[in-house]
């Protein structure tokens, strides 16, 4: 199995389970964040969610291109971005507060998983950077709207984007990105931080996200999320996009089929 999921009390927690490929997004791993997302958003008895992976050496590297580089126009990109994005729109509209346990890198799509989460931990020596640009594409789940609806500062945020690369988990958390960076196990990080809500009412907690939900629903995020994807899917066409593809494989070592 590509990833899991487990219940712990009021704890509900997503794992991708694909350390070999760097905890890549797959389609089956799309499915099983389908089973998370409909049971936060139907079991009223789930207080936190949790999205994170194993391995330790990556959070998530994005698409995994074994599967998805087989696209090769606009149309045959535009299903797999179109329900990625409505996945992490949904993720970031369940009822309850959903963290980002990142004990490993997270780069291109990775940093688009943990945009759509409320609060992001990560291990100090891990990085996070929204590459997409380096590969002549842009943000194809809908990672640039949830940046710039969650982000108060206009400017931090288009740099992350534009910039196209890694940063120090420090440089994140000064940044406003990253909520908390820890030293220790991603378990006693996760701890640490639940701990400080342990006296509030889950009444409360819920009913703060849901302002949020609330305002998403207002500036019409799922809808820039989508129109987002589009523009990525226009630009996955490119001979430049599959060129950059293509040298990054070289690079990687990964198979070019």
């Amino acid at each position: 199995m590509s990833y899991s999921i487990s219940r712990d009390g009021q704890l509900l927690t997503f794992s991708i389970e694909r350390p070999g490929v760097r905890n890549a997004v797959s389609h089956d791993v799309m499915d099983g964040l389908e089973k998370f997302i409909r049971q936060l958003e139907t079991d009223g008895s789930v207080e936190w969610g949790v999205v994170t992976s194993t391995g330790r050496k990556a959070f998530c590297s994005g698409g995994d291109l074994s599967e998805f580089h087989t696209l090769r126009t606009a149309d045959e990109a535009r299903p797999m971005l179109l329900r990625m994005t409505r996945l992490l729109y949904r993720l970031a509209a369940v009822p309850v507060p959903v963290i980002a346990l990142m004990d490993g890198t997270a780069v291109g799509g990775g940093c688009e998983l943990a945009a759509a989460c409320d609060f992001r931990l990560m291990r100090a020596d891990a990085r996070a950077g929204f590459i997409q640009g380096t590969l002549a594409i842009t943000t194809g789940w809908g990672g640039a709207s949830l940046l710039y609806e969650k982000e108060s500062l206009h400017a931090p945020a288009l740099q992350l984007l534009m910039g196209a690369k890694l940063h120090e988990a420090r440089t994140l958390e000064e940044a406003g990105w990253i909520t908390s960076v820890y030293t220790d196990g991603k378990q006693e990080a996760l701890v640490r931080f639940l701990d400080g809500f342990r006296t509030i009412s889950p009444g409360v907690l819920h009913a703060y996200k849901m302002v949020a939900v609330r305002r998403f629903v207002q500036t019409g995020l799922e809808h820039r999320m989508l129109e987002e994807a589009e523009q990525c899917a226009v630009l996955w066409e490119s001979d430049e996009h599959h060129e950059a593809v293509r040298r990054f494989r070289e690079k990687t070592g990964r198979p070019k089929d």
